[in-house]
């Protein structure tokens, strides 16, 4: 395993991280979680990341669980606020003063420990002035419940802001978390530049594209039972959606020739493609079995030489998504 420094800050984290959206609580029982976790842990994964709607909270149950016993100072541990939980009252959402300040004191009971290294902002807030939630945010910093601050799913313009406010505050945001892939490549044009001039890294969520680039969808063949096209209840099934065309999958395909020839698995080029960006301090990982766990920590430490990349481009360049207005936070807070 290799690590990173996150952002202009002095903090490393493993460049892989654990992430249990979809998985914890919900797609998969918790005792194949826990070794999943374990399996991340033997491997050098150092990073876990989650949020307190995954699973509507049973995910940071299940993580904390799973961590039980390790050494807190050798863990980096991460969590969100945002998205709707509980009872979904009416103001059981958002980044009030409010809800942020209730919401870190859950996530902790839940995770087991006194702090979390980096607490997100899992969108934008459009119904809560900016200046309330960041000095929110600072204040769950001051009370040591939290040691950095970062962000997900924020444009460019909402990360300036933010940025700004924060370091008006002495606080320091260190991160983004946005959707990268092969096929999802909304934050070149804008969020990365900004980041790199405000020394904030990414921390990129669904770099395989939910399984997509594993190649184990084949054009016309039946979804594989268990996998996350197939997961209703979590959401999984929804989300793919979008992937699951014959003109992507059939550029799937060509991408296994690449990988083979560098003696990688399709997850691991995914995996190494995000990291090749230098902006990408982390890729998050999850996984429903421990042996995915492996696989995706294969992708540590290989460096894609520049014709590798430029072959990647020329099979699912055309196939991406590019535009930045992709990046977007409901107009209002969901209940």
């Amino acid at each position: 395993m290799e690590f990173r420094y996150l952002g202009n800050s002095g903090l490393k984290i493993s460049e892989i991280t654990y992430g249990n959206w979809l998985t914890h609580g919900s797609q998969v029982e918790n005792d194949i979680a826990t070794q999943c976790v374990h399996a991340a842990l033997d491997a050098g994964i150092t990073t876990f990341d989650t949020a307190d709607v995954y699973a509507n909270t049973r995910a940071e149950q299940v993580l904390g669980d799973a961590l039980a016993g390790q050494r807190r100072e050798s863990l980096e541990i991460f969590t969100k606020v945002y998205w709707p939980t509980g009872p979904r009252g009416h103001n059981d959402s958002g980044l009030s003063r409010k809800h942020i300040l209730e919401s870190i004191n859950g996530s902790l009971r839940r995770l087991g420990t006194d702090y979390v290294d980096l607490y997100q902002a899992h969108r934008f807030d459009y119904e809560t002035p900016l200046e309330e939630t960041m000095q929110a945010f600072a204040d769950v910093v001051r009370q040591g419940k939290a040691l950095y601050i970062g962000v997900s799913e924020w444009t460019a313009e909402q990360i300036r802001a933010g940025h700004a406010l924060a370091e008006d505050l002495g606080v320091q945001l260190i991160s983004s978390q946005p959707q990268y892939n092969m096929l999802w490549r909304v934050i070149e044009a804008e969020v990365i530049p900004a980041c790199e001039e405000l020394g904030i890294s990414q921390i990129v969520w669904s770099p395989i594209a939910q399984g997509v680039l594993t190649g184990k969808y084949a054009l016309g063949g039946e979804l594989p039972a268990g996998s996350r096209a197939t997961d209703e209840k979590g959401g999984g099934a929804q989300s793919i959606k979008r992937y699951l065309t014959d003109e992507v999958l059939a550029g799937v395909e060509q991408l296994k020739p690449i990988a083979a020839d560098l003696g990688l698995s399709m997850a691991q080029l995914a995996v190494a493609w995000v990291l090749a960006n230098d902006n990408v301090a982390s890729a998050l990982v999850g996984a429903s079995k421990p042996e995915q766990v492996a696989d995706n920590v294969g992708a540590a430490g290989v460096k894609l030489e520049p014709e590798v990349l430029s072959r990647i481009d020329a099979v699912v360049g055309n196939l991406a998504v590019t535009d930045p207005a992709k990046t977007v936070s409901p107009d209002t807070r969901p209940s």
